[in-house]
């Protein structure tokens, strides 16, 4: 019955957070951006220098795999506890 019941909360936790979502999103940024920037910056920031656009492309996408890692690590803590405030009978 336990092997049944993981799926299902991972199942659950992916529809709620829409982890699958900033996945996609993502996966695709860290493979259109790089590359995009790379020619960009070839043609009109480093005059045809591929070295130097080669380090810009590689920047972009460490930057993308920085939030990517940052976003999934906030992502799994735990949401802080409720604080109810002391009505006068608990006083």
């Amino acid at each position: 019955m336990s092997q049944q019941v993981a799926p299902a909360k991972v199942t659950e936790q992916a529809v709620q957070g829409g982890i699958l979502i900033k996945l996609i999103i993502f996966s695709l940024s860290l493979a259109i951006v790089p590359i995009t920037s790379y020619f960009l910056s070839e043609k009109y920031l480093w005059n045809g220098n591929s070295t130097y656009a080669a380090l810009t492309a590689v920047f972009a996408a460490n930057i993308f795999l920085v939030g990517y890692v940052t976003v999934s690590l906030m992502e799994d803590r735990p949401p802080p506890p409720k604080v109810r405030p002391e009505t006068r009978k608990e006083r």
